[in-house]
């Protein structure tokens, strides 16, 4: 199970095409939204969660992906059943994943210290020891980040390559007519 964490003001872009390419790929996915299931993001779309923070089977998990939007990070950064689940995740070996601002969460916690990492340009001051890579997304063991709304798909597919196989990212790719 991946659950993507949904917080008042999230970028849209970043839970919504990483979904969709993982559902393609065969993975379940699961909308978590903080504060109850009707979630409105930062450009005023509001998305129906499958469940809420509080409902996650932190057993089932196989990752937790955090969607930037300076709103939505600063919802998970003020839910602590959100800021479990993600501490949770890591300490159990599980795959972490965040985009454009919520890398800085990942960096709160201690989690991309060492690590390479991604995260929306200008924050990087805010990323502690990570090692800053030059990518749309990047993977480093058990932690992938993605830059920006722009670097979505990029990033979806790489979650899809994480959690299945090169060959099912190519397939959803190629279904995309993704050709970036």
């Amino acid at each position: 199970m991946v659950y993507i964490i949904l917080g008042t003001g999230f970028e849209e872009m970043e839970a919504i095409c990483p979904c969709d390419i993982l559902r393609r790929g065969g993975v379940e996915v699961q909308l978590a939204g903080i504060g109850g299931t009707q979630i409105t993001g930062g450009n005023g779309i509001t998305v129906r969660a499958d469940c809420t923070v509080e409902e996650l089977d932190l057993e089932r998990m196989e990752m937790i992906v955090l969607p930037g939007g300076m709103g939505g990070v600063h919802s998970i950064l003020g839910s602590q059943a959100a800021m479990d689940a993600v501490r949770y995740a890591y300490d159990q070996e599980k795959l972490v994943a965040a985009i454009c601002a919520a890398p800085t969460i990942l960096a709160k916690l201690g989690i991309t210290d060492g690590k390479r990492a991604v995260v929306y340009p200008g924050l990087e001051d805010q990323m502690g020891s990570a090692r800053m890579q030059d990518a749309n997304a990047v993977r480093d063991g058990r932690v992938l980040t993605g830059r920006a709304p722009g670097a979505a798909v990029d990033f979806g597919l790489l979650l899809l390559e994480t959690l299945k196989d090169a060959e099912t990212a190519a397939r959803v790719r190629a279904g995309l007519v993704y050709t970036h």
